[in-house]
């Protein structure tokens, strides 16, 4: 059985969907990080079946709004003297600014480069999100 050992300061980002790990890895850009980062994948979980998580040994800054919106269900745990200090559960955000892009060529994100992506939650259930400037629906 493989064992990762517990970190003694940092941040564990635990529940993740399994699969989705790389994504979080990635959109945080973990791979350029000059302190100990662990990705585990496909981890056994009592409560989801299978899952992945990355363990963070350095605070760093998280847009917990972004992780809501890439994984709802993700659960960050502020990590101090091995123990866990702080446990933060997500959902989907309200706004979503910065993650993802509208695809409406006719949008003013489209033509004015420097307008930052901003898009509203309008249906929880299923997840979908409309650009604040052009009412493009993501997710259809």
């Amino acid at each position: 059985m493989l064992s990762i050992n517990s970190i003694s300061k940092g941040i564990v980002i635990d529940h993740i969907q399994a699969g989705h790990g790389i994504q979080i890895f990635e959109y945080l850009n973990l791979r350029e990080a000059d302190y100990t980062v662990a990705l585990i994948m496909n981890a056994h979980s009592e409560k989801m079946g299978r899952k992945d998580m990355i363990k963070i040994e350095n605070e760093i800054d998280l847009d917990l709004s972004a992780l809501g919106f890439i994984d709802p269900n993700i659960t960050v745990n502020v990590i101090k003297d091995e123990k866990i200090e702080r446990k933060i559960n997500l959902t989907l955000p309200e706004i979503v600014e910065g993650v993802i892009k509208c695809k409406n060529p006719r949008c003013i994100t489209s033509v004015e480069r420097n307008i930052p992506h901003k898009f509203v939650l309008v249906d929880k259930e299923k997840g979908k999100y409309k650009c604040a400037y052009c009412d493009h629906v993501y997710g259809e």
